[in-house]
């Protein structure tokens, strides 16, 4: 997906400047789709370009005026031809995976507490997620159509991240046993 298809996804309901919209980002589609300040603003300006997007300026008491963009027409043509289209799988890269190919007793505590890290970054995670899922999606079928959407979004999220923490428990413990097999052979 390019970063282009999430940022006109945000702009479907609203119109938003660069600096709403990369907050907005952050709190819903950036789960999902991480992108940079600099990479949404540059995106901005590429999609205003191709006519995807307009832009509009809007004066502000006390402040600099800001550019609000929105979905153009033929904005909203290119977004639903792309929801039509074949959706990539996208396979992860993560350097820890590779570093688990070369777990030895000399870098298990190591490795374990990089498993740690990142078992603590994802309960981090959940709690923000079970948060949204409550104060926005009690009742997920009396939900508006969009709405539902990004419900499965988010509770795909949340089986991963939950999915995630076991596989943390179950190479914790299996890392632990590699210590213990070293100290035995000492």
């Amino acid at each position: 997906m390019a970063l282009a298809h999430a940022i006109m996804t945000a702009l479907i309901d609203t119109d938003l400047s660069g600096y709403e919209l990369s907050r907005d980002f952050e709190t819903s589609l950036g789960f999902f789709w991480h992108a940079s300040h600099q990479q949404i603003y540059q995106e901005l300006h590429k999609l205003a370009d191709k006519s995807w997007l307009n832009k509009r300026e809007v004066n502000q008491r006390g402040k600099p005026n800001k550019i609000v963009y929105g979905l153009t027409k033929s904005g909203r043509d290119a977004l639903a031809g792309w929801v039509f289209s074949k959706t990539k799988t996208q396979t992860a890269k993560d350097e820890l995976v590779i570093k688990l190919y070369n777990l030895s007793p000399e870098n298990a505590s190591h490795l374990a507490a990089e498993i740690a890290d990142r078992r603590q970054e994802m309960m981090r995670l959940l709690y923000v997620y079970e948060k949204i899922r409550v104060r926005h999606y009690d009742d997920p079928f009396a939900l508006p159509i969009r709405s539902k959407g990004a419900y499965l979004a988010l509770t795909r999220g949340l089986g991963q991240g939950q999915q995630f923490m076991a596989w943390c428990d179950e190479a914790l413990e299996l890392i632990a046993s590699v210590e213990g097999e070293q100290r035995r052979a000492k």
